[in-house]
């Protein structure tokens, strides 16, 4: 008794709180409240398969899809407050009205002993109780729900299901149009080079060299190369002097070899 008094406001002001809060994330917080007290309440009355039923399915499974769903579609999408559905505030609070009659009668014939107490219904254990009601009285309303389930879950996999237009291209048709965009375009058809000057270091910020010397510019990611923190040739200098020399040719007029290189901050980004 003590936990429900505990937990009934928590709850009541949680539900408050999902009607009323703008932010959809806050909202499904509220609701998780609201499911994990009320897996708490069924403990208490003794039914533990609907404790472990309401953690694992509605608060472990189904909220956690919400949130998915609200990580995927966004939250700061504007709510409308048109109404699609004429009469739809209406009806939403008839149906409301509706429902806490029904919850303050079932509440009131259980206080007042007009139903079969828990203790009697439980008396050969929750979980064996529950499954000789749903399996012998109820065991055909059990199976039209589970085939409904089941229905809702072949109708949402053919809605998601997308014809293939054209057929699956190839490992070779992939590397033919590859080609075929290199000579277009000139879009290199293998891999992009990796950052870094050859073995001298990995920096991800340096481009590395093509065997001419000069500096690829595809090797280094475009987030930095926007940021500015790209090192320029000065910076390389050494390196591409060296290479240079490996290759037999002259080092480019104008730029001393043996000069210091200049630091990051100092350099142009490319």
């Amino acid at each position: 008794m003590i936990t429900f008094w505990i937990l009934a406001p928590i709850m009541v002001l949680a539900a408050l709180g999902i009607l009323f809060v703008r932010k959809a994330v806050h909202a499904a917080l509220l609701l998780a409240v609201v499911m994990i007290s009320l897996a708490v309440l069924y403990l208490t009355l003794q039914a533990p398969f609907l404790f472990a039923v309401q953690i694992i399915v509605y608060t472990g499974a189904i909220l956690m899809l919400f949130l998915f769903v609200l990580m995927l579609v966004g939250v700061d999408a504007s709510d409308s407050v048109v109404e699609t559905i004429k009469g739809q505030r209406f009806l939403a609070i008839l149906g409301g009205l509706l429902l806490g009659v029904v919850l303050v009668v079932g509440l009131s014939q259980m206080s007042l002993g007009a139903v079969v107490g828990l203790d009697d219904a439980n008396a050969n254990g929750n979980v064996s109780a529950l499954a000789d009601i749903l399996f012998s009285r109820y065991v055909f309303a059990f199976e039209v729900t589970s085939a409904l389930l089941i229905t809702a879950a072949l109708g949402a996999m053919v809605l998601a299901h997308r014809e293939r237009l054209v057929p699956k291209p190839t490992q070779a048709d992939l590397a033919a149009q590859r080609m075929q965009d290199y000579a277009a375009s000139g879009k290199h058809p293998g891999n992009l080079p990796t950052p870094g000057v050859f073995a001298r270091h990995n920096a991800v910020d340096t481009p590395a060299l093509l065997p001419d010397g000069t500096a690829s510019e595809s090797s280094v990611s475009r987030v930095l190369a926007a940021r500015g923190t790209v090192r320029s040739a000065p910076t390389m200098a050494d390196d591409i002097t060296e290479i240079e020399k490996q290759l037999g040719q002259a080092p480019h007029a104008g730029r001393d070899a043996s000069a210091p290189a200049t630091t990051e901050e100092e350099a142009p980004a490319t």
